[in-house]
């Protein structure tokens, strides 16, 4: 049997069902787990282990009486910390934020607290999200468990690190360029960017998503049955939609897939990464769906008009702080941000407006598919102290190009583990869909779980 740290989310609520594990025993379990990995990931931040306890002895009661809030009742999850948890800070990363307890829970978080989640902890991020990084101002430095001189991504950093080193089955990240998927696939596990609106969030903002990262699709299918449910506080969520997230079954027998090896745009597709992805393309077409090559629509001019609209928003943002604050901000960030003070209001406008013209292009391309394979980032992952794979503010971006255009589109896209590099280091397969068809990029992504070669073991702590 696996370790108690390690099970699924669907094994432990079978296991909770038959009483034959408590959620006390588990919640404990992943507490020592955390208490092993910890000082070397630097994954967690207000990590309260009594509070965690507290929890799941309620949930206990409610499964001895027959009474579970949900089928997650009792199971431990983390959160990203840019998502409001009642009575806990947020920092944004950011030793810049001046921290103030949150009033409520985001939508997000308040989902998981319905449904009867052990809120074991929150989960560290780069400042303000703007790094594919676990390089923080506020936070320890961040590391990947499959090598712990190497990056786990971002900005969900800590979420991508916590679900490979084993701290439970369910964590919480958000999405607005690839900050699920990145450091999903450089931390080998499965990290979905539903839709956009599928899941509440507050604030909302353009591109903005919040979704599962966890070991197995099913898990991530089992959150998003929680994850979408309403919340009137974002208005730009999609209506409330019966969705059966269990039914994973999918026929591969004709389905269109287009393969993107070229983003058109950033930094070079490492060799590696491609014979990874290319296998990935291979045993979905013996398996009998049709494989395409889909050529590249993202342009230098969409993705570094964006770029510019980023720089500029966050350059407002950070100069509106008293001095002494904003010192305080990454220098890697305070350079990446310098030339929005002098971009004109024409640039900024011309900028923004990419994100539409990126839109329609992705759209348009993807369109003839059923789904579309690709890599999640060109590279396989780099430094932990690098900010970025290219580790330089002016190609800071470079490498979401495979990303980026799903943000935009408001498609679906996941990033599953495809393997490893010669070098050990994990890559994800990114599959996106069409608009709203979340499960159906779930589905296929449980169907290449089970084609792909055998993954190794899990990463350990050392020592």
């Amino acid at each position: 049997m696996s370790a108690l740290h390690e099970l699924e989310a669907h094994a432990l609520a079978d296991a909770f069902r038959r009483r034959s594990l408590s959620p006390v025993e588990v919640t404990q379990a992943v507490i020592e787990r955390i208490a092993r990995f910890e000082p070397h990931l630097c994954a967690v931040w207000a990590h309260e282990p009594e509070l965690a306890l507290a929890q799941a002895r309620e949930s206990e009661r409610r499964w001895q009486h027959g009474q579970p809030l949900s089928p997650l009742d009792g199971t431990p999850v983390t959160i990203k910390e840019n998502i409001a948890t009642r009575g806990v800070a947020v920092p944004l990363g950011t030793a810049a934020t001046e921290l103030a307890p949150a009033p409520e829970d985001a939508p997000p978080a308040a989902r998981l607290r319905e449904a009867g989640c052990v809120l074991l902890a929150k989960t560290t991020m780069p400042d303000y999200g703007m790094l594919s990084s676990g390089l923080s101002s506020f936070h320890k430095l961040a590391r990947n468990p499959w090598n712990l001189a190497m990056n786990p991504g971002g900005s969900s950093a800590g979420a991508g690190a916590a679900a490979a080193a084993g701290y439970g089955p369910l964590h919480l990240g958000t999405d607005i360029g690839g900050s699920i998927r990145l450091p999903a696939s450089w931390c080998g596990v499965v990290g979905l960017k539903p839709s956009n609106g599928r899941v509440p969030i507050k604030p909302p903002y353009i591109g903005r998503v919040a979704g599962p990262l966890t070991r197995s699709v099913a898990d991530a299918a089992l959150m998003m049955a929680v994850l979408s449910r309403p919340d009137w506080r974002d208005a730009t969520s999609l209506p409330p939609a019966a969705i059966a997230w269990d039914a994973l079954d999918l026929k591969l027998e004709g389905l269109r897939l287009g393969l993107l090896l070229d983003a058109g745009w950033g930094l070079p597709l490492d060799p590696a990464v491609r014979t990874l992805i290319e296998d990935a393309a291979s045993r979905l077409q013996a398996a009998g769906a049709i494989v395409e090559p889909l050529a590249p629509f993202l342009t230098a001019a969409m993705a570094e008009g964006i770029d510019r609209f980023w720089r500029v928003r966050s350059w407002i943002d950070i100069n509106a702080l008293p001095p002494a604050r904003a010192a305080r901000v990454l220098p890697f960030i305070r350079d990446w941000v310098a030339p929005g003070a002098t971009l004109s209001a024409a640039e900024l406008f011309a900028g923004f407006s990419q994100i539409a013209v990126l839109r329609d292009a992705t759209v348009a391309a993807t369109q003839p598919f059923d789904f579309v394979l690709s890599p999640v980032a060109p590279v396989p992952t780099f430094p932990a102290e690098w900010a970025m794979p290219s580790n330089d503010a002016v190609r800071a971006m470079h490498h979401i190009g495979f990303t980026l255009p799903f943000n935009m589109s408001e498609q679906p896209a996941i990033s599953v583990p495809a393997g490893c590099t010669p070098a050990g280091l994990p890559v994800g397969l990114q599959i996106s869909g069409r608009r709203h068809d979340d499960l159906g990029v779930l589905r296929l992504a449980r169907a290449f779980e089970q084609l792909r070669a055998p993954l190794p073991p899990w990463p350990q702590p050392p020592g």
